[in-house]
């Protein structure tokens, strides 16, 4: 399913996030700089797309890590997960954090983390005195991989 998402370029050498294959799920964002930044072991950058974007209502973009820069290289969005609402309209920008020993460089137009565009539901929370009840009950943190 495709869905048109207006993007609008803040800075001219932004990049237009691309799919690296028809099936993809997450498109990649690029960074968007004049010089490359050097994140230190243990320190966070925030990495400008040079990009907004109007995520349509009833959607949320979800950036999450490139999998070959966090496996490979230890560096990964520092929030884990980045969440773009539908009516944010600012640059996308991606903290990522240097979870490995060693410096690690990020290139000007190099991929940086994936947005990935997702529909998602709101709640009406309402207060109870009782929930339902279920198998699982009230185990959690792995209860359902022991015997």
């Amino acid at each position: 399913m495709t869905e048109s998402v207006n993007i609008k370029k803040l800075k001219k050498q932004a990049i237009i996030p691309t799919y690296g294959s028809a099936d993809a799920a997450g498109a990649d964002l690029y960074a968007c700089m004049e010089q490359p930044v050097t994140i230190l072991s243990g320190e966070t950058a925030f990495i400008g797309t040079g990009l907004a974007v109007a995520i349509p209502k009833g959607y949320v973009g979800l950036i999450y890590a490139r999998s070959g820069l966090a496996c490979k290289q230890g560096v990964a969005p520092a929030n884990k997960v980045g969440v773009i609402d539908a009516d944010y309209r600012g640059e996308l920008i991606v903290a990522l954090h240097n979870h490995s020993a060693q410096p690690v460089v990020i290139e000007p137009e190099q991929r940086i983390a994936q947005l990935v565009l997702t529909p998602y539901l709101t709640a009406d929370f309402r207060e109870t005195e009782e929930l339902d009840a279920t198998d699982r009950g009230d185990h959690g943190f792995g209860s359902t991989g022991s015997k």
